[in-house]
């Protein structure tokens, strides 16, 4: 019946075709809110009202993430390597940047960061963590690197610890670091005398460690293949494991915040694992996150994960069991009309999906042109709102229009200059 409308007949007669249906993709995990990027969201770290992910071939991105439901980019650093790691002290970012070692980058200004100094590291760069004037960087084969950040335009290394293995991830409690080596477990380091680390103990996990955060007297794993492994270090010299939690995934990142550990856990998303029970760790929450999840962040009740081509807010308010939270998808699909309409230059776009499936946004124009893409991805079940910036395009009447295998809709705007 449609062969012989034209596009634009088309999208003005397209009607809404709402279809019931359920899916468990998620336990006490709801999507907030998420924003494309370029690259291959490896790596983030949050600091006020910016998240700041590390993405790999296109370098260090800066999101706003006041909103959480509408996360945007405001500004980035094109690192000269591949941004795989990076956290944040004061007004600086610190990027482990693979073969580009690592690049301080000065972020007092979000929507301008720029580069400010540099330590090309021997090996390459994955992983880094910030205590007081020094950067821990886990440097692939060429282990712990420990550089003065005193002058972040002159970062020099002032010592190094070595071991065999391939150093991807660290983290910083007190006098020591703790690293996770793929292939060798977690590696204890005494950094009391930067200038001198020492080895002081070492557990040799079942998997490959990719990531790690401490807490208290523990260290929590993401181990690969072998899931989240929690090891006691009360004594530095002798870690000893106390429990574990075997995810369906790959774990590949991990923090911990109060009585829980986020896992990123490769294709299975995002895994919520409560620890007050060391010896016995249970997960209470998950979502999947549709992309490949590699790095997290959490802040308050949020999590902000690095997915591949995408970063995303998730609240995990149920998962804490705090009280008056639910979670709960929509059982309808539903475009909405933008807002503002009319707009100038921007406006949002707010819709809910009943079920993870595939899902495209497009604009057109009034001639039934195709102007632009704003979502392609496979997306979780929820409310989401997406953006449209028409800065670059001419005042006119334009058509929002957005598709599954199961529904399409479409919605009239109206850009005023």
């Amino acid at each position: 019946m449609w062969g012989h409308l034209s596009l634009f007949a088309r999208l003005t007669a397209l009607t809404v075709i709402a279809i019931n249906a359920s899916a468990q993709d998620s336990l006490n995990v709801r999507q907030l809110g998420f924003c494309s990027l370029p690259g291959n969201a490896l790596g983030v770290a949050v600091s006020g009202n910016h998240a700041y992910v590390a993405d790999g071939d296109s370098g260090l991105r800066v999101v706003n993430i006041t909103n959480p439901s509408f996360p945007v980019e405001v500004g980035f650093y094109d690192t000269p390597g591949w941004a795989w790691g990076v956290a944040v002290s004061g007004n600086y970012a610190y990027v482990a940047d693979y073969e580009g070692g690592l690049r301080v980058v000065n972020v007092t200004n979000p929507a301008a960061p720029s580069e400010v100094g540099f330590y090309d590291t021997p090996g390459s760069a994955l992983g880094v963590a910030v205590s007081g004037n020094y950067a821990f960087v886990a440097d692939t084969y060429w282990g712990l690197r420990v550089v003065n950040i005193t002058n972040p335009a002159e970062p020099t290394e002032v010592g190094f610890y070595d071991t065999p293995g391939y150093a991807i991830g660290v983290a910083v409690a007190g006098n020591y670091a703790y690293v996770a080596y793929a292939g060798s477990g977690l590696r204890v380091v005494n950094i009391t005398n930067p200038a001198a680390p020492v080895g002081v103990g070492f557990y040799d996990t079942p998997g490959e460690a990719r990531g790690v955060a401490v807490s208290g007297n523990y260290a929590y794993v993401a181990d690969g293949y072998s899931g989240l492994r929690v090891v006691e270090i009360t004594n530095p010299a002798a870690p000893v494991e106390v429990g574990f939690y075997d995810t369906p995934g790959s774990a590949e990142g991990v923090t911990v915040a109060g009585n829980y550990a986020y896992v990123t856990d490769g294709w299975m998303g995002l895994r919520v694992v409560n620890v007050t029970n060391p010896a016995a760790p249970t997960e209470v929450g998950f979502c999947d996150t549709l992309g490949y999840a590699h790095g997290v962040a959490v802040s308050g009740n949020y999590a902000y994960v690095a997915d591949g081509y995408y970063f995303r807010i998730y609240d995990c308010s149920a998962a804490m069991g705090i009280s008056g939270q639910t979670v709960s998808s929509p059982i309808t699909w539903k475009l909405n009309a933008n807002f503002p309409n009319p707009f100038n230059p921007a406006t949002q776009i707010s819709f809910d999906v009943p079920r993870a499936e595939r899902v495209t946004v497009n604009v057109y124009n009034i001639t039934g042109q195709f102007v632009r893409t704003l979502v392609d991805d496979r997306l979780t079940p929820g409310a989401h709102t997406i953006r449209f910036d028409g800065s670059n395009l001419p005042s006119g009447t334009y058509f929002c229009r957005l598709t599954s295998p199961d529904f399409s809709a479409t919605r009239k705007m109206v850009l005023v200059k």
